[in-house]
């Protein structure tokens, strides 16, 4: 059942990442178009404003989900449901917090950052689009959590997929239809308030959660323990527009979300795959099945961090000729800025090099003993993201997210390896040696071929000739340092084609 449920988790995780990406890159160009470069600065503006109310979320759902994988692993009923009760009863208090901020938000915004479009404008842009947050915080987030706990994530993911297919029809329909941006942001709004209703019926029908369940005692024990981690999180995603927000221009800001609409889509697409890993980590650490837990976490950090390399490696040598296909025939803003390409690719991708160890921690529930990590990566992305903006624009940003990240990583692998499963500390640096060796390998094979592409077709033809020639370096590289890892993996695939 544990493998197919992570199958089934993996596969429905994928293709909604496949289809946010593919839909993701279709609806900015279309605003691109209608609406020019200043308005798609200020849609993602607001947008991460709005997201700013997430620092309230306090890492709750995190710590909600935690607490879930022991009494659902043991079937206590009553645990489960005093859990969810006490979940809903604070992301409520949230979502009325978030009514609060968007009225901050409207009155205060416009003043700072919208004044070229009026007030009235700006704040109906705010109001139509921090609908679906407020859906979020009121009716979805505590459901998803329990299905992500119990392993039934693709329910999610599933819906999730149809709502972003629809909003996308729906969303170029009407602005063929040259409808504003307030009409087509409360379309999107209007269609994702459905998903959450979707998954409430779906858990109503599956899980005998008792509503009126009463408790003396909180039954999510490090409740207020995961602040750190998710106000880090939270800035490390959320810093670079607010900074340039405040520091720097709306164009800039649109120049920063067309190239972090392609980082975003690439990791999110990785990161899918690693959803069903969490849960079943999460498990493993419940039962405390060590000796499969190490086996899984080998195998976990080998393939995030061979994959990792792969994808964005071949992302950074191809994410300028990409956009500059996208944005032909945008000529308000200069967006080809190769050293910020580089520099933001290779902050994501680092992102991700920590997932492993922070997978462990999270499974774990350490979240108290490693709060003081969190908090300062969190200082070391803002104090240099700020200092550095006034210098280098884009690329002081680039330059403040990814010294946090390499921080975290480190410091996470080094927890691990002393706190959990006791995973060598020397696993991690050869791990990290053989990274940086296939790097600069694949790097060198990259630069004989030309990069400059004017149409999506051509760009196809660059990108398959560059990922071939990084997947053949990187097997020859593995081949060495890996054999074990990589015959056992064409095994696999074997048993694999053989069903």
């Amino acid at each position: 059942m544990r493998k197919k449920r992570l199958f089934y988790n993996t596969i429905s995780s994928l293709s909604f990442q496949v289809t946010t990406i593919v839909c993701g890159f279709i609806l900015p160009r279309l605003i691109l178009n209608a609406f020019g470069s200043n308005v798609n600065g200020l849609v993602n503006s607001i947008t991460q404003f709005l997201g700013i109310i997430s620092f309230l979320e306090l890492g709750v759902g995190a710590v909600v989900q935690s607490a879930l994988y022991k009494p659902l692993a043991k079937n206590r009923k009553d645990d489960v449901s005093k859990i969810i009760v006490s979940a809903n009863r604070f992301f409520r208090r949230l979502a009325q917090i978030l009514l609060i901020y968007v009225v901050i938000l409207v009155i205060f915004y416009p003043m700072f950052a919208g004044k070229d479009y009026g007030f009235v404008y700006t704040a109906t842009l705010i109001v139509t689009i921090s609908i679906s947050s407020f859906a979020q915080y009121y009716f979805g987030i505590v459901n998803r959590l329990l299905l992500t706990a119990d392993q039934r994530g693709y329910i999610q993911y599933t819906a999730q997929t149809i709502a972003v297919v629809s909003n996308t029809v729906a969303c170029y329909v009407l602005i063929i239809l040259e409808y504003n941006i307030q009409i087509v942001k409360l379309t999107t709004s209007l269609i994702y308030l459905i998903q959450p209703f979707a998954i409430y019926l779906y858990v109503r029908k599956h899980y005998k959660i008792d509503t009126k369940i009463k408790y003396n005692k909180e039954p999510i024990p490090q409740k207020w323990n995961g602040i750190a981690q998710h106000v880090a999180a939270v800035i490390l995603d959320g810093t670079d527009t607010v900074v340039l927000t405040l520091f720097s221009t709306l164009a800039d800001v649109s120049i920063y979300s067309v190239y972090f609409l392609v980082v975003k889509g690439v990791k999110q697409l990785f990161m899918s795959m690693t959803n069903g890993i969490t849960s079943l980590i999460g498990e493993l650490w419940a039962r405390q099945e060590i000796s499969e837990l190490r086996k899984t976490f080998g195998w976990t950090e080998w393939v995030i961090h061979t994959g990792t390399i792969f994808v964005f490696g071949v992302t950074a040598v191809l994410i300028v000729p990409f956009i500059r296909v996208y944005t032909l025939g945008i000529n308000d803003v200069d967006y080809i800025q190769p050293l910020f390409a580089v520099l933001i690719v290779t902050a994501n991708a680092v992102h991700c090099l920590r997932l492993p160890y922070n997978i462990m921690i999270l499974a774990a529930g350490h979240y108290k003993q490693t709060q003081n990590n969190y908090i300062i990566a969190s200082a070391i992305n803002i104090v240099v993201s700020i200092l550095a903006v006034k210098v280098w624009g884009l690329v002081g940003v680039a330059i403040g997210t990814l010294i946090a990240m390499a921080y975290q990583t480190l410091w996470m692998a080094w927890y691990d390896s002393k706190n959990l499963i006791k995973w060598p500390f020397k696993n991690f640096m050869k791990q990290i040696l053989v990274d940086i060796v296939t790097v600069i390998l694949c790097g060198l094979a990259s630069s004989i071929f030309s990069m400059y592409s004017v149409s999506y077709f051509g760009w196809i033809i660059k990108a398959l000739e560059v990922a071939i020639a990084w997947f053949i370096i990187m097997i020859a590289v593995n081949v060495i340092f890996y054999r074990d890892k990589m015959f056992q993996m064409v095994n696999v695939v074997k048993k694999k084609l053989v069903k």
